[in-house]
């Protein structure tokens, strides 16, 4: 069955839009409330971002699950991945999470953990959506479901983070900047490094509701590479709104990507003895990625673009490591999901354990020049249309097995996003601009 109103990574549209408003999140948190639990009781951890709708929808999810008699903890202000973990750790029913990621103020979503926090199936997905149309029922008053606020969220996450590199880590001596896109890591990420011994320069930490992920965080990471040199830094490390992305910026400010990052945990956890089973990246992921694992004998296999896709082929292959060039990056030997804390403090543990530096690190892995190129369309475009399709085919012919390309509408936004890759930067942007102006034709 085809999903109404979850996309790729849960409900998420334009704030006061028909799936993004207050009298539908109010009826979305009723919904999930029966179907997880049906007889009432149980209890829910709701968190958020820092945009100013946040409050609107918190409210309305609040009561929505009151009404089918389930408790609510409210977290505040919280990365994603801690509300992942924090289900877990209290053994709530689900773990909420009011969140538009890496999108501008003005959009908002609302997505979802089961009890073991992990993305919720397809399966429970659209249960929820058929209770969604079912008529409003509130339980009897006794049987409202409470709610109260964890005090202590952000400091068991931060205790969380540091058991995740086994060993300890000392980074004292290390100055590094950090970039908390306005968005939920803006008290957690610099207060972690810190107590960890890190000189830290912060910004994109004072957050107004509607400036998260403006001109910052990892969709914007040109002001971390600016700041990295003028701090004289060892390193910088950017999130996005909801700190599930993370990028890196090393001392001479040049970006490292995720497909980068990917590829030093690997060859640490490979030194280590400690891979298992085949890395996993996505239709994405730069070819340099894929031919750099191969060097080093390790296996490399391409899921469907989204992180949650990522996290099915992991399960499974039995692997253990896989992500985004986006900087969306999973250690399931570390936690549940995709955690831009965690998957930089993994980076900061090979640094140390190495003794090199990040642009060392990153220079066991060539990338190949890759162009995206997104074209807006206000509705779902055919992509096999004859146009498109011989565009296609001309910069196949062209590239002759020298590189990919790659066409797909977007999960999260209204556009269709066109990728080249090959091994002259000037031709691959001159192909994707070729595919693009067929879409474009299409689109009009």
């Amino acid at each position: 069955m085809t999903r109404k109103f979850f996309g790729t990574d849960g409900i998420r549209g334009l704030v006061g839009s028909a799936h993004m408003s207050a009298d539908f999140v109010l009826r979305l948190g009723r919904a999930v409330g029966r179907v997880l639990a049906p007889h009432g009781g149980g209890s829910v951890l709701i968190g958020k971002d820092t945009r100013i709708s946040g409050y609107m929808f918190e409210s309305a999810l609040e009561a929505g699950f009151s009404a089918a008699g389930v408790s609510v903890h409210l977290l505040g202000p919280m990365p994603t991945p801690a509300i992942a973990f924090l289900t877990r750790s209290v053994r709530a029913q689900a773990g909420v999470v009011i969140s538009a990621s890496h999108n501008p103020y003005h959009d908002n979503g609302i997505k979802f953990f089961s009890a073991d926090g992990r993305k919720l199936s397809d399966a429970m997905e659209l249960c929820i959506e058929e209770e969604i149309a079912r008529p409003f029922v509130t339980v009897d008053s006794a049987c409202l479901g409470g709610v109260r606020r964890m005090e202590d969220a952000a400091a068991r996450y931060i205790e969380f983070c540091k058991s995740a590199v086994p060993g300890g880590l000392d980074l004292k001596g290390i100055r590094m900047v950090v970039d908390c896109a306005h968005g939920a890591t803006y008290r957690i990420a610099p207060q972690l490094f810190a107590e960890l011994g890190a000189q830290v320069t912060s910004f994109g930490v004072k957050p107004d509701g509607m400036n998260i992920n403006h001109e910052c965080g990892s969709t914007h990471p040109q002001a971390l590479q600016k700041k990295v040199v003028e701090n004289n830094a060892h390193l910088g490390i950017c999130f996005d709104g909801d700190g599930d992305r993370v990028l890196m910026a090393d001392n001479h400010g040049q970006l490292v990507d995720g497909d980068e990052l990917l590829f030093i945990i690997a060859m640490q956890r490979k030194s280590q003895g400690q891979l298992n089973g085949p890395v996993i990246g996505t239709q994405m992921s730069n070819l340099g990625l894929e031919q750099a694992l191969a060097g080093q004998g390790v296996e490399f296999r391409r899921a469907r673009v989204g992180d949650r896709h990522v996290l099915t082929m992991l399960e499974e292959e039995h692997g253990m490591l896989g992500g985004e060039n986006s900087g969306h990056i999973i250690c399931l030997d570390r936690t549940t999901t995709g955690d831009g804390i965690i998957a930089a403090l993994q980076v900061l543990e090979a640094l140390m354990q190495t003794g090199q530096d990040l642009a060392a690190l990153r220079a066991g892995m060539r990338k190949y020049p890759q162009t995206l190129v997104n074209v807006k369309t206000a509705v779902r475009v055919d992509l096999d249309t004859a146009g498109i399709c011989n565009a296609v085919k001309s910069v196949e012919q062209s590239l002759n097995g020298r590189g990919r390309v790659l066409l797909r509408p977007s999960g999260t936004e209204p556009v269709v996003r066109i990728m080249v890759e090959g091994e002259d930067a000037a031709q691959t942007r001159q192909f994707a601009e070729h595919i693009a102006a067929a879409v474009r034709a299409e689109v009009h």
